[in-house]
Protein backbone atom coordinates (compact mmCIF):
# COMPACT_ATOMS: atom_id res chain seq x y z
CA UNK A 1 0.00 0.00 0.00
CA UNK A 2 2.71 2.49 0.99
CA UNK A 3 5.05 1.51 -1.84
CA UNK A 4 2.30 1.99 -4.43
CA UNK A 5 1.43 5.39 -2.98
CA UNK A 6 5.08 6.42 -3.17
CA UNK A 7 5.24 5.37 -6.82
CA UNK A 8 2.13 7.47 -7.53
CA UNK A 9 3.67 10.45 -5.75
CA UNK A 10 7.01 10.15 -7.59
CA UNK A 11 5.57 9.33 -11.01
CA UNK A 12 6.09 12.85 -12.36
CA UNK A 13 9.29 13.57 -10.47
CA UNK A 14 12.70 13.88 -12.08
CA UNK A 15 14.09 10.64 -10.68
CA UNK A 16 14.43 7.00 -11.54
CA UNK A 17 12.23 4.83 -9.34
CA UNK A 18 13.66 1.46 -8.39
CA UNK A 19 11.33 -1.06 -6.73
CA UNK A 20 11.59 -4.68 -5.63
CA UNK A 21 8.68 -6.80 -4.45
CA UNK A 22 8.94 -10.04 -2.49
CA UNK A 23 9.05 -12.13 -5.66
CA UNK A 24 12.22 -10.36 -6.79
CA UNK A 25 13.97 -9.90 -3.46
CA UNK A 26 13.69 -11.75 -0.15
CA UNK A 27 14.48 -9.05 2.40
CA UNK A 28 15.08 -11.72 5.04
CA UNK A 29 18.03 -12.97 2.97
CA UNK A 30 20.88 -10.65 4.00
CA UNK A 31 23.17 -11.82 1.21
CA UNK A 32 20.51 -11.20 -1.43
CA UNK A 33 19.83 -7.75 0.01
CA UNK A 34 23.54 -6.88 -0.08
CA UNK A 35 23.78 -8.06 -3.68
CA UNK A 36 20.73 -5.99 -4.65
CA UNK A 37 22.18 -2.79 -3.18
CA UNK A 38 25.65 -3.47 -4.58
CA UNK A 39 24.19 -4.03 -8.06
CA UNK A 40 21.76 -1.09 -8.23
CA UNK A 41 23.58 1.50 -6.06
CA UNK A 42 20.56 3.70 -5.27
CA UNK A 43 21.13 7.29 -4.14
CA UNK A 44 18.18 7.33 -1.73
CA UNK A 45 16.07 4.61 -0.14
CA UNK A 46 12.62 4.78 1.44
CA UNK A 47 12.20 1.53 3.32
CA UNK A 48 8.46 0.78 3.35
CA UNK A 49 8.65 -3.01 3.61
CA UNK A 50 7.37 -4.79 6.73
CA UNK A 51 5.39 -7.73 7.98
CA UNK A 52 2.23 -6.00 9.17
CA UNK A 53 -1.19 -6.91 10.52
CA UNK A 54 -3.95 -5.97 12.92
CA UNK A 55 -4.20 -6.56 16.63
CA UNK A 56 -5.09 -10.26 16.33
CA UNK A 57 -2.25 -11.04 13.91
CA UNK A 58 0.27 -9.15 16.04
CA UNK A 59 -0.85 -10.89 19.21
CA UNK A 60 -0.97 -14.36 17.61
CA UNK A 61 2.34 -14.35 15.72
CA UNK A 62 4.86 -12.32 17.81
CA UNK A 63 7.80 -14.51 16.72
CA UNK A 64 7.26 -13.69 13.05
CA UNK A 65 6.48 -10.03 13.68
CA UNK A 66 9.66 -9.52 15.69
CA UNK A 67 12.12 -11.73 13.82
CA UNK A 68 11.12 -10.97 10.23
CA UNK A 69 10.90 -7.22 10.74
CA UNK A 70 14.22 -7.06 12.60
CA UNK A 71 16.00 -9.17 9.97
CA UNK A 72 14.57 -7.13 7.05
CA UNK A 73 15.40 -3.73 8.50
CA UNK A 74 18.90 -4.58 9.69
CA UNK A 75 19.78 -6.25 6.39
CA UNK A 76 18.59 -3.24 4.37
CA UNK A 77 20.14 -0.57 6.60
CA UNK A 78 23.52 -2.32 6.71
CA UNK A 79 23.51 -2.95 2.96
CA UNK A 80 22.57 0.67 2.29
CA UNK A 81 25.54 1.92 4.27
CA UNK A 82 27.93 -0.57 2.67
CA UNK A 83 26.85 0.45 -0.84
CA UNK A 84 27.11 4.19 -0.21
CA UNK A 85 23.43 5.17 -0.10
CA UNK A 86 23.30 8.92 0.56
CA UNK A 87 19.90 8.95 2.28
CA UNK A 88 17.93 6.18 3.98
CA UNK A 89 14.42 6.89 5.29
CA UNK A 90 13.13 4.12 7.54
CA UNK A 91 9.39 3.68 8.01
CA UNK A 92 8.20 2.66 11.47
CA UNK A 93 4.93 3.05 13.35
CA UNK A 94 3.54 5.00 16.27
CA UNK A 95 3.17 1.69 18.12
CA UNK A 96 6.83 2.23 19.11
CA UNK A 97 5.65 4.52 21.90
CA UNK A 98 4.66 3.37 25.41
CA UNK A 99 1.11 2.17 25.96
CA UNK A 100 0.31 4.87 28.52
CA UNK A 101 2.51 7.75 27.40
CA UNK A 102 1.13 11.32 27.54
CA UNK A 103 -1.24 12.28 24.73
CA UNK A 104 -0.82 13.55 22.10
CA UNK A 105 2.34 11.48 21.60
CA UNK A 106 5.57 13.42 21.24
CA UNK A 107 8.75 11.93 19.78
CA UNK A 108 10.57 12.18 23.10
CA UNK A 109 8.15 9.65 24.65
CA UNK A 110 10.11 6.84 22.98
CA UNK A 111 11.47 4.32 25.53
CA UNK A 112 9.89 6.07 28.53
CA UNK A 113 7.59 3.18 29.53
CA UNK A 114 6.20 -0.30 28.75
CA UNK A 115 4.84 -1.02 25.29
CA UNK A 116 1.33 -2.20 24.42
CA UNK A 117 1.54 -6.01 24.92
CA UNK A 118 -0.59 -6.91 21.87
CA UNK A 119 1.88 -5.35 19.42
CA UNK A 120 5.07 -5.35 21.48
CA UNK A 121 6.95 -7.59 19.05
CA UNK A 122 6.31 -5.34 16.06
CA UNK A 123 7.13 -2.24 18.11
CA UNK A 124 10.46 -3.69 19.26
CA UNK A 125 11.41 -4.46 15.66
CA UNK A 126 10.59 -0.94 14.54
CA UNK A 127 12.46 0.59 17.46
CA UNK A 128 15.50 -1.48 16.43
CA UNK A 129 15.38 -0.10 12.89
CA UNK A 130 14.91 3.47 14.10
CA UNK A 131 17.82 3.18 16.52
CA UNK A 132 20.14 1.58 13.96
CA UNK A 133 19.48 4.51 11.61
CA UNK A 134 20.10 6.93 14.47
CA UNK A 135 23.36 5.21 15.36
CA UNK A 136 24.62 5.17 11.75
CA UNK A 137 23.89 8.88 11.51
CA UNK A 138 25.67 9.60 14.79
CA UNK A 139 28.68 7.32 14.22
CA UNK A 140 29.22 7.75 10.47
CA UNK A 141 27.53 11.05 9.62
CA UNK A 142 25.20 9.55 7.00
CA UNK A 143 21.68 10.87 6.44
CA UNK A 144 19.77 7.90 7.83
CA UNK A 145 16.50 8.94 9.51
CA UNK A 146 13.02 7.62 10.30
CA UNK A 147 9.33 8.48 10.01
CA UNK A 148 6.69 7.08 12.37
CA UNK A 149 3.27 7.15 10.65
CA UNK A 150 0.02 6.76 12.51
CA UNK A 151 -2.65 4.24 11.36
CA UNK A 152 -2.71 4.19 7.57
CA UNK A 153 -5.49 3.45 5.08
CA UNK A 154 -6.14 3.85 1.39
CA UNK A 155 -5.85 2.14 -2.03
CA UNK A 156 -4.16 -1.26 -1.93
CA UNK A 157 -4.88 -1.98 1.73
CA UNK A 158 -5.15 -5.55 3.07
CA UNK A 159 -8.73 -6.70 3.69
CA UNK A 160 -8.03 -10.06 5.35
CA UNK A 161 -11.11 -10.90 7.50
CA UNK A 162 -9.03 -11.72 10.61
CA UNK A 163 -5.56 -10.19 10.25
CA UNK A 164 -6.19 -6.79 8.66
CA UNK A 165 -6.01 -3.43 10.41
CA UNK A 166 -9.13 -1.92 11.90
CA UNK A 167 -10.21 0.40 9.09
CA UNK A 168 -10.03 -2.06 6.17
CA UNK A 169 -11.61 -4.69 8.41
CA UNK A 170 -14.54 -2.35 9.06
CA UNK A 171 -14.92 -1.47 5.38
CA UNK A 172 -15.11 -5.14 4.42
CA UNK A 173 -17.43 -6.05 7.29
CA UNK A 174 -19.92 -3.25 6.60
CA UNK A 175 -19.82 -3.81 2.85
CA UNK A 176 -20.58 -7.52 3.26
CA UNK A 177 -23.32 -6.75 5.79
CA UNK A 178 -24.89 -4.34 3.30
CA UNK A 179 -24.71 -6.87 0.47
CA UNK A 180 -26.26 -9.58 2.68
CA UNK A 181 -28.82 -7.23 4.29
CA UNK A 182 -27.64 -8.19 7.78
CA UNK A 183 -29.51 -6.47 10.65
CA UNK A 184 -26.35 -5.74 12.67
CA UNK A 185 -22.56 -5.63 12.57
CA UNK A 186 -20.38 -6.40 15.59
CA UNK A 187 -17.06 -4.59 15.96
CA UNK A 188 -14.20 -5.96 18.04
CA UNK A 189 -13.58 -4.51 21.49
CA UNK A 190 -15.56 -1.93 23.43
CA UNK A 191 -15.37 0.73 20.73
CA UNK A 192 -13.90 3.20 23.23
CA UNK A 193 -10.18 3.31 22.18
CA UNK A 194 -9.26 6.45 20.29
CA UNK A 195 -7.27 6.23 17.06
CA UNK A 196 -5.86 8.57 14.44
CA UNK A 197 -5.87 7.76 10.71
CA UNK A 198 -3.78 9.05 7.81
CA UNK A 199 -4.57 8.60 4.12
CA UNK A 200 -1.67 6.75 2.49
CA UNK A 201 -1.17 9.32 -0.27
CA UNK A 202 -0.66 11.96 2.42
CA UNK A 203 2.02 9.74 3.94
CA UNK A 204 3.75 9.38 0.56
CA UNK A 205 3.78 13.15 0.18
CA UNK A 206 5.21 13.57 3.70
CA UNK A 207 7.98 11.05 3.01
CA UNK A 208 9.02 12.79 -0.19
CA UNK A 209 8.97 16.07 1.73
CA UNK A 210 11.24 14.62 4.44
CA UNK A 211 13.66 13.41 1.78
CA UNK A 212 14.12 17.03 0.66
CA UNK A 213 15.11 18.23 4.15
CA UNK A 214 18.80 18.95 4.65
CA UNK A 215 18.70 18.19 8.37
CA UNK A 216 15.51 16.25 9.22
CA UNK A 217 14.76 14.95 12.73
CA UNK A 218 16.21 11.53 13.56
CA UNK A 219 12.61 10.36 13.78
CA UNK A 220 9.38 12.25 13.35
CA UNK A 221 5.68 11.47 13.75
CA UNK A 222 3.58 11.56 10.58
CA UNK A 223 -0.14 11.97 11.13
CA UNK A 224 -3.06 14.35 11.34
CA UNK A 225 -3.15 14.99 15.08
CA UNK A 226 -6.90 14.25 14.99
CA UNK A 227 -8.42 11.14 16.59
CA UNK A 228 -11.82 9.53 17.17
CA UNK A 229 -13.14 6.48 18.97
CA UNK A 230 -13.36 3.18 17.14
CA UNK A 231 -17.14 3.31 17.54
CA UNK A 232 -17.22 6.75 15.94
CA UNK A 233 -15.05 5.40 13.14
CA UNK A 234 -17.42 2.46 12.68
CA UNK A 235 -20.35 4.84 12.21
CA UNK A 236 -18.31 6.86 9.67
CA UNK A 237 -17.51 3.71 7.70
CA UNK A 238 -21.13 2.57 7.84
CA UNK A 239 -22.28 5.90 6.40
CA UNK A 240 -19.61 5.74 3.69
CA UNK A 241 -20.62 2.21 2.69
CA UNK A 242 -24.34 2.90 2.99
CA UNK A 243 -25.04 0.36 5.72
CA UNK A 244 -28.06 1.25 7.90
CA UNK A 245 -28.19 -1.64 10.40
CA UNK A 246 -27.26 -1.70 14.08
CA UNK A 247 -23.65 -1.48 15.25
CA UNK A 248 -22.75 -3.68 18.25
CA UNK A 249 -19.52 -4.10 20.23
CA UNK A 250 -17.78 -7.26 21.49
CA UNK A 251 -15.90 -6.57 24.72
CA UNK A 252 -14.41 -10.10 24.68
CA UNK A 253 -12.06 -8.93 21.90
CA UNK A 254 -8.94 -6.89 22.84
CA UNK A 255 -9.02 -3.10 22.70
CA UNK A 256 -5.29 -2.49 22.53
CA UNK A 257 -3.85 0.87 23.56
CA UNK A 258 -6.60 3.08 25.07
CA UNK A 259 -5.59 6.26 23.23
CA UNK A 260 -3.09 6.81 20.42
CA UNK A 261 -2.91 10.24 18.83
CA UNK A 262 0.28 11.89 17.62
CA UNK A 263 1.67 15.32 18.25
CA UNK A 264 2.68 16.39 14.74
CA UNK A 265 4.10 19.79 15.64
CA UNK A 266 7.66 18.69 14.81
CA UNK A 267 6.62 17.65 11.29
CA UNK A 268 4.58 20.85 10.88
CA UNK A 269 7.69 22.84 11.79
CA UNK A 270 9.38 21.44 8.66
CA UNK A 271 6.59 22.87 6.49
CA UNK A 272 4.32 19.86 5.90
CA UNK A 273 0.62 19.33 6.77
CA UNK A 274 -1.83 16.60 5.78
CA UNK A 275 -4.37 17.40 3.05
CA UNK A 276 -6.98 14.59 3.03
CA UNK A 277 -9.73 14.69 5.67
CA UNK A 278 -10.86 11.33 7.04
CA UNK A 279 -14.35 11.50 5.49
CA UNK A 280 -12.88 12.22 2.05
CA UNK A 281 -10.23 9.53 2.45
CA UNK A 282 -12.85 6.96 3.45
CA UNK A 283 -14.89 7.74 0.33
CA UNK A 284 -11.83 7.36 -1.91
CA UNK A 285 -10.81 4.15 -0.17
CA UNK A 286 -14.26 2.58 -0.47
CA UNK A 287 -14.36 3.35 -4.18
CA UNK A 288 -10.97 1.65 -4.55
CA UNK A 289 -12.30 -1.31 -2.53
CA UNK A 290 -15.23 -1.65 -4.95
CA UNK A 291 -12.90 -1.39 -7.96
CA UNK A 292 -10.47 -3.95 -6.55
CA UNK A 293 -13.33 -6.29 -5.62
CA UNK A 294 -14.89 -6.00 -9.07
CA UNK A 295 -11.54 -6.71 -10.75
CA UNK A 296 -10.91 -9.72 -8.48
CA UNK A 297 -7.64 -8.33 -7.12
CA UNK A 298 -8.67 -7.30 -3.60
CA UNK A 299 -5.73 -7.84 -1.23
CA UNK A 300 -6.81 -10.27 1.50
CA UNK A 301 -3.83 -12.44 2.43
Amino acid sequence: MVGSALCRRLADSDCQILTADRRELDLCDSAAVSDFFATHRPDSVIFAAAKVGGIVANNTYPVEFLSQNVIMSIAAINAAFQSGVKRFLFLGSTCIYPRNCPQPIREESLLTGPLEPTNEAYALAKISGLKLCEYYRRQHGVMFHSAMPTNLYGPGDNYHPEHSHVLPALIRRFHEAKMESLPSVTIWGTGSPRREFLFVDDLADALVHLCTQADPPSWVNVGTGIDQTILELAHMVARTVGYEGEILTDASRPDGTPVKCTDVSLLHSTGWNHKVALADGLAKTYQCFLTETGAGNLRSV
